[in-house]
């Protein structure tokens, strides 16, 4: 993959001799931001408790990428952070059942308290 980041960056550069340098510099810029997004997902996380659709609407994130990001890049990047986040979405993981549960409890109290004109 690097090889061919590079080859795209060469192409576009006009200048062949700083090219592969400038590339490189590139993909590990490129590949920081992507481990530094990893260990504050995984610290949110961590912190709060949150649940993979919370962390993804506070970071403006799809929940496929928090999930990839948590599960498979934050154990290169932190190791011990990624156990606790595993933690943290095995607990989520567990009560996902009783949230939906009482979501759909108070969606209907909330029609039958509407339908019978309580407020």
């Amino acid at each position: 993959m690097i090889n061919a980041a590079v080859r795209f960056v060469c192409r576009l550069s006009d200048n062949e001799k700083n090219c592969h340098y400038t590339a490189v510099l590139f993909i590990y810029k490129i590949m920081s931001y992507f481990d530094d997004r990893a260990v504050m997902l995984g610290k949110y996380i961590a912190r709060t408790g949150a649940t993979v659709r919370r962390a993804a609407d506070e970071f403006g994130i799809a929940k496929s990428t928090v999930h990839k990001t948590v599960t498979e890049r934050l154990p290169r990047v932190n190791a011990e952070l990624a156990e606790r986040v595993r933690k943290v979405l095995e607990i989520n993981l567990a009560e996902r059942h009783i949230r939906g549960g009482e979501a759909t409890r108070k969606k209907y109290l909330g029609a039958a308290a509407a339908r019978d004109g309580v407020n």
